[in-house]
């Protein structure tokens, strides 16, 4: 999938991810060599990834967010419990009331 094909919200939640990247680098006085130093990747991706390139592995992210000390940001990202929506999809499958419980063969067997 290219830049062009993502919704128009998704490219704007992930232009406001690689701005607040680069702020949270920026208060923490690194540069962009400090910063992809620590991370073990090349400046050109970390620039990337501030510019919101498409192309820029998921991986990169959040090992840039660790290095920031935001990795804990990220435990609300697709979180089962928040997910109401779903949640409600599959009660909707479940049986709506349960089976009569069957005797097994040997129930009276001793």
């Amino acid at each position: 999938m290219s830049r062009l094909d993502i919704p128009v919200r998704v490219a704007e939640q992930v232009t406001q991810l690689g701005h607040r990247i680069r702020l949270a680098r920026i208060r923490r006085g690194w540069s962009v060599a400090d910063l992809a130093s620590k991370v073990g990747i090349n400046r050109n991706t970390l620039t990337a990834l501030e510019l919101c390139k498409a192309g820029t592995a998921l991986g990169v992210c959040f090992t840039v967010l660790w290095a920031l000390g935001l990795d804990r940001t990220l435990d609300g990202v697709a979180d089962p419990d928040a997910d109401l929506h779903g949640k409600a999809l599959e009660a909707a499958r479940r049986p709506s009331r349960a089976g009569k419980p069957r005797k097994a063969s040997n129930d009276y067997d001793f």
